[in-house]
């Protein structure tokens, strides 16, 4: 296995170098192309003092720059760093200032203060051809990219990964999935996101195959360009696997993989594509850390009610219980992940190499990397996910798992989306509230009639808001800070 990002390009431009690569908006590249491009682009960023170590940030659109600016900074070394075009300028310049980057390379939604490169396809393709960098030897296990998340505090923290553990999670799934030079894999998530260019980009360079970047996000548009690509995988989320399971007019022929990720997608969400569109769709489960997939349905199609895949064979990953011990196979706990320690791809994964603070790495205390996501790993190695660890509402004693009453709510037709927690009770310690998103006119009680159907009663929302959005990240994963400010905002939703 190739492990740097700086040669994971060199099996297919020995053996395809004419095959498309990449395709993005704006055209598409050969192997060879992307290549040159990358090569062009790493002169540039060294003409511009980019040197190994500094971290070059990015806040670029799904084309085919952003994938050529990254091959760029990997191949001198340099640490990059994506800032997601939907934040606010101050978010974007509190990431600049955080990464300490020498420079941004920003398109049309930059907002932030800090000056930029304006990163084009013209910008890589330079006039002066003379812009080269100089080889550079390259640290398979050095810091190679930043990405950051919020998880449940509010606040930006920075996970470091090496080159190596980019390109380890695509030389899985290019084994475990029998994927080759056939692979066509598109991705409408934003590839300022880290674990995107992971699973785009590398994965498909890994199986020789082609990388197809969607700038967009309404599931009529991806339809169409599933469908005029002719991609064979493609990784959604659950709001718009809700909106294929309504439009059966579209057309995903092509697909022989779809997967869906970022949050939990009930069952019932699952058969209903099946039903209408005849395609499986597989469940996953990542992580930043890891980074991206942990587990996912295998390609056969096979999957397990409520789980969340399975596990995949470079991790070793178990319920742990409070004090750090392994718990049996089927006991709950907080999710751990550790190298796998048999098997072909035993030893191969390491941990993150820490967190990036005042421009350096803090290292990763040790070889087991918790979660904090609570669930169940049977005997076979599927993986089950209950919830967030510090989301968990305790209503009288009793834990309350948010995502398992987000799911039962979610299958009222009328619902878009909704957000559970627990708002303080002086008697019960916490109460279970919840604030959704409809379309059209909702009755409560018909929530509470589902909610009843398929929860304890201790589980099911007692108190009840309607808002006009929720604010999602953008991966489309709930944001829940500030969730009981939204709560005294929104219009009450009162059973009769």
């Amino acid at each position: 296995m190739i492990d740097t990002v700086a040669h994971v390009l060199e099996p297919a431009l020995r053996e395809r170098p004419d095959a498309p690569a990449l395709i993005g908006p704006s055209g598409t590249l050969t192997y060879r192309e992307l290549d040159r491009a990358a090569d062009l682009a790493a002169g540039v960023l060294w003409h511009l003092g980019v040197r190994p170590g500094d971290r070059v940030a990015a806040c670029l659109p799904n084309d085919l720059p952003i994938v050529v600016a990254f091959y760029a900074a990997q191949r001198i070394g340099a640490i990059w760093v994506g800032i997601a075009e939907a934040y606010s300028g101050a978010e974007q310049d509190e990431l600049v200032a955080i990464s300490g980057a020498r420079l941004v390379l920003a398109g049309e939604r930059w907002k932030g203060s800090h000056a930029v490169v304006l990163a084009s396809r013209q910008w890589m393709n330079p006039d002066d051809r003379e812009l080269r960098a100089p080889a550079v030897d390259i640290d398979p296990f050095a810091p190679a990219g930043i990405a950051f998340t919020s998880g449940t505090t509010g606040l930006p923290k920075g996970i470091v990964h090496s080159q190596h553990n980019l390109v380890l999670p695509g030389a899985v799934l290019v084994a475990t999935r029998g994927w080759d030079s056939g692979l066509r894999k598109a991705d409408s998530l934003p590839m300022t996101i880290l674990n995107m260019l992971v699973l785009n980009p590398l994965a498909a360079a890994q199986a020789q195959g082609c990388a197809i970047l969607i700038d967009r996000r309404d599931i009529g548009t991806i339809a169409d360009r599933v469908r005029e690509h002719a991609a064979t995988v493609w990784n959604g989320a659950p709001a718009q696997i809700y909106d294929l399971a309504r439009r059966p007019e579209l057309d995903l022929s092509s697909l022989r993989e779809l997967w869906s990720g970022g949050s939990d997608t009930p069952d019932e969400l699952r058969a209903a594509v099946r039903e209408v569109h005849g395609l499986p769709v597989h469940a996953t489960y990542g992580l930043t850390e890891a980074p991206t997939v942990v587990a996912i349905d295998p390609v056969d199609g096979r999957s397990v009610p409520r789980s969340t895949g399975l596990t995949l064979p470079h991790l070793d990953v178990a319920a742990y219980d409070d004090a750090g011990r392994r718990l049996p196979n089927g006991e709950q706990g907080e999710i751990g992940i550790r190298a796998a320690t048999t098997g072909e791809w035993a030893g191969r994964w390491r941990p993150p190499l820490g967190l990036w603070q005042d421009d350096s790495v803090v290292p990763h205390p040790s070889e087991l990397v918790m979660t904090g996501d609570i669930g169940v790993v049977d005997e076979d190695g599927w993986l089950t996910v209950l919830d967030r660890k510090k989301l968990v509402v305790v209503r009288g004693g009793a834990n309350v798992y948010p995502a398992e009453v987000e799911r039962a709510i979610r299958l009222h037709p009328s619902v878009e989306a909704v957000a559970v927690f627990g708002v303080p009770d002086e008697r019960l310690g916490q109460r279970v509230a919840a604030v959704l998103v409809a379309r059209g006119e909702l009755d409560v009680n018909e929530l509470l009639e589902l909610c009843n159907q398929r929860l304890a009663k201790y589980k099911i929302p007692e108190v009840w808001g309607r808002v006009d959005s929720l604010r999602t990240n953008s991966m489309g994963k709930l944001n829940r800070s500030g969730l009981e400010d939204v709560l005294r905002t929104a219009t009450p939703l009162v059973p009769r």
